[in-house]
């Protein structure tokens, strides 16, 4: 546990009884528009991920008894008390990440969400019964299982939508009633510190151990303490792949949650609506300032409509304003750092000197990334097989929709894809065909319905998210098997 004592001027501090550990070090969180220090960030180490999960541990029978009345108004009081500082919320949001004021307050709307669907999840976790007599030796036997709590959750999240994915961490481990560390991203931990201080608030409100709720800033070194600690029965991560497998690694043979990112398809059949695709890469390619998992990356054009999908998002894309984050107007502005500005920059232009035509955009001033369209890109480029994370779109011509989905599934990612078409026939295909954990027809991929199970296949992650999915990989099933007297 670490003082959340970086919080900028008029956030609250956590109260003594709260007992947040003191760090000796801390580091700056810079606003990514302009460089400025929004605030310094405790720095926690490994032995602060020790005393996390001691404590943690000793909570795991107080939570496991709670009744689910219980862990359903505490999920409730959650999101009435985060609700309460909603604005301030999504002003921390756009300081500490930098995404325009738009989509911070998507996601302080979508943690509200959250919160409010997995107090009503406690409801519904449920077991069944099972007819132990389908063997002879079962018969007059009674059977059934309940799920139980499985223990210590560690939640790690990303910088891009912090409060919202630690919410999924978060939340749904306290519906199963589980003990939860959180440990947020070293680049935004400012909202996660605030939201948990005010979570710690309410159990200790409703006669329970703030134990039960736990963050530790830092590193790598903090990280791994927490996953390779054997007290830890789940590990929740969204992040990138080259870290997830890491993890998957170091926390065997405990389970694992894994969301981790993609290089997003989105199809564009010869039936479709060309202005309606055309803006469902004008909104799904740049929001976040592109620095989403299920953002638009790749597009994939039947022949017949390439040349006037191509004219056409041209002509739209001086509508995606680039500014000040903060003015509810901007739609892109910087990326997190300048080490994501360099190598998206890096990315682009390796793709141009490999023969990409350039249709827009281009590379980095400082952290600004303006919005790149490339066209052409040879498939053997980072910006096209890798995940790109930042303002950059790439289209690519195909004969048919057939070779479109071949195109899609051509990739290590399988997070969500998109088609764009008027045809049955054509969704129904890609539904079945396209090897991803989620098939968007005629919207944009990044639609994530947050009650819904959402996660991906191949390097794209293992396990879903959303308060019921991740409730059960937050339990284990507990089998009663009874033969009367």
């Amino acid at each position: 546990m670490t003082n959340p004592r970086p919080h900028p001027d008029g956030l609250p501090l956590g109260a003594d009884h709260l007992r947040w550990a003191e760090c000796a070090q801390t580091e700056p969180v810079l606003f990514p528009f302009d460089g400025t220090e929004v605030a310094r960030a405790p720095v926690g180490t490994a032995e602060h991920a020790a005393q996390a999960l001691e404590t943690a541990a000793a909570a795991r029978p107080e939570l496991a008894a709670l009744s689910s009345g219980r862990r359903r108004a505490v999920l409730l009081a959650v999101q009435n008390i985060l609700a309460e500082h909603r604005a301030a919320f999504e002003d921390l949001l756009v300081l500490e990440t930098g995404k325009p004021l738009v989509d911070c307050r998507t996601e302080v709307a979508r943690t509200l969400t959250t919160w409010s669907a997995a107090a009503e999840e406690v409801a519904h976790i449920r077991g069944e019964t099972v007819p132990l007599d389908l063997q002879p030796q079962g018969e007059g036997m009674l059977g059934y299982y309940t799920r139980r709590p499985a223990g210590v959750v560690v939640g790690i999240s990303g910088f891009n939508y912090p409060l919202l994915l630690a919410s999924h961490k978060l939340a749904p481990a306290l519906a199963a009633g589980c003990p939860v560390i959180l440990k947020p991203s070293p680049e935004a931990p400012l909202a996660a510190l605030w939201a948990v201080d005010l979570i710690r608030g309410v159990l200790a409100a409703h006669g329970i151990t703030p134990g039960a709720v736990q963050l530790v800033t830092g590193g790598a070194e903090a990280g791994e303490a927490l996953v390779k600690d054997p007290r830890t029965a789940v590990v929740s991560f969204t992040g990138s792949a080259a870290v997830g497998h890491r993890i998957a690694r170091d926390a065997a043979p405990r389970r694992v949650l894994l969301e981790l990112g993609s290089n997003t398809g989105l199809i564009v059949a010869e039936d479709a609506n060309l202005s309606a695709a055309v803006d469902a890469v004008i909104r799904g390619g740049f929001y976040a300032n592109g620095q989403a998992c299920i953002s638009v990356q790749r597009v994939v054009l039947t022949e017949p409509v390439a040349d006037a999908f191509e004219e056409l998002l041209l002509s739209r894309l001086p509508g995606v304003l680039v500014g000040d984050p903060r003015d509810g107007n901007t739609r892109l502005a910087e990326v997190i750092d300048s080490a994501a500005a360099d190598r998206i920059s890096s990315w682009i232009t390796a793709a141009v000197d490999g023969g990409a035509r350039l249709l827009a955009g281009g590379t980095a001033e400082g952290r600004s990334v303006p919005p790149t369209v490339l066209a052409d890109v040879p498939p053997d480029c980072a910006v096209w097989r890798e995940e790109v994370f930042g303002p950059v779109v790439c289209l690519q011509r195909v004969p048919n929709f057939a070779a479109a989905v071949e195109s899609v599934n051509d990739s290590r990612y399988g997070l969500h894809a998109a088609v764009y078409t008027a045809s049955l026939q054509n969704a129904f295909a890609a539904i079945n065909a396209l090897d991803v954990g989620g098939v968007v027809v005629n919207e944009i991929p990044g639609f994530r319905s947050d009650i819904m199970p959402y996660g991906g296949v191949k390097d794209s992650g293992i396990g879903r998210e959303g308060p019921r999915y991740a409730i059960e990989e937050f339990t284990v099933t507990r089998m009663a098997l009874i033969r009367p007297e």
